[in-house]
C-alpha cells in the first residue's frame, strides 16, 4: 500500500467501482455515487467500453493476426483483460501495460501473469513522458515486427493545451512514429457530446483527482491520422462490430472509438 493515497479518489479506482469491483476505497465509491448521480449513463458506460476493449483484441488477435500489444493506462484488472483475450486466441501473445499508479502496480503484479507461452509484463510510466515508454517497451517487445498500440480511455489526462491540441497528439504521434509497418492502433475516450457528462467531468475535476479532458468526436478522430482506418471507422464504441453482451442490448454512450493500420 506505499505510496497509495486513500484520501482522494483515483480514476482508475472509481472505474473500478462502476464495475462493481472491489478494489475501491469509500472516497472512490462517494466520487463515483456523485458522478453518477449527476451523469447516471457513466456505469453503462464503463460495461460498454470494456467489451469494446475486449472485441478489439480479439479482431487485433485473430483478423489482425498481431501477437504483441502495447497497452498504455491499463488501469485496475477487471475481467477480459487485454492479456486474457489476446492469449484466449494466440496464447503466444505477449502484452506489455503501461501505468503509472501505486495500486494498478501492485495488481499488475499478483495478477497479470501471462501463461508459459505468451508472456505478460508491466511498466511503470506516465503517458505524458513516451520516450521512457518506449525505451522500455523496446526491450520487452520486437519492435521490428507489427504491434498493437491501445489507447484506451487514456487520452483524457492529457490536456487539451490549444485548438489544435497540439501537445496531446505530439505525444501520440511519437508513439506511432515508433511503430513498425503493419502495426495498429487502438482508441477510444469519453466525449463531450452530453451536457451532464461535461457537468459531471467539471466537478470532478474539481475534486482533487488527476483531472480528466473531454473532447469531441472529431477532436479525438484526429489521434488515428495517417493510419488505415478499419471498417467500421470511428463510431460510437457500442457500434463497433457489436456483439450480444450478458448485460442485454448495448446501449448509447458519450464515448467513440476505433482502430487503424499502419501501412
Amino acid at each position: 500500500m506505499a505510496g497509495i493515497d486513500t484520501s482522494i479518489p483515483h480514476s482508475a479506482r472509481i472505474w473500478n467501482y462502476w464495475m462493481d469491483g472491489k478494489d475501491n476505497f469509500p472516497v472512490d465509491q462517494e466520487a463515483g455515487d456523485q458522478f453518477a448521480a449527476i451523469y447516471p449513463g457513466i456505469r453503462d458506460m464503463a460495461r460498454t467500453s470494456r467489451y469494446f476493449i475486449a472485441r478489439v483484441v480479439r479482431y487485433l488477435a485473430d483478423d489482425a493476426g498481431l501477437r504483441q500489444f502495447l497497452d498504455i493506462g491499463t488501469g485496475l484488472p477487471s475481467h477480459d483483460n487485454t492479456h486474457e483475450v489476446a492469449q484466449r486466441v494466440a496464447p503466444e501473445s505477449h502484452i506489455v501495460y503501461v501505468d503509472n499508479d501505486p495500486l494498478v502496480l501492485t495488481h499488475a503484479q499478483a495478477l497479470l501473469a501471462g501463461n508459459q507461452v505468451g508472456g505478460t509484463d508491466y511498466i511503470d510510466a506516465d503517458l505524458n513522458d513516451p520516450k521512457a515508454i518506449l525505451k522500455v517497451a523496446r526491450v520487452k517487445l520486437d519492435f521490428t515486427r507489427p504491434l498493437a498500440l491501445m489507447l484506451m480511455g487514456v487520452l483524457g489526462h492529457l490536456p487539451i493545451s490549444d485548438e489544435a491540441d497540439g501537445h496531446a497528439r505530439a505525444i501520440v504521434e511519437e508513439l506511432k512514429d515508433a511503430l513498425p509497418s503493419g502495426s495498429y492502433l487502438a482508441v477510444y475516450d469519453g466525449t463531450n457530446t452530453d451536457l451532464a457528462y461535461v457537468e459531471a467531468i467539471r466537478l470532478y475535476n474539481e475534486g482533487g483527482s488527476a483531472p480528466y479532458h473531454l473532447r469531441s468526436p472529431s477532436q479525438l478522430s484526429r489521434f488515428l491520422d495517417g493510419f488505415d482506418p478499419v471498417d467500421p471507422g470511428w463510431v460510437q464504441i457500442q457500434q463497433w462490430r457489436p456483439e450480444a453482451s450478458p448485460f442485454g442490448p448495448a446501449t448509447e454512450v458519450d464515448a467513440w472509438g476505433g482502430i487503424a493500420r499502419k501501412a
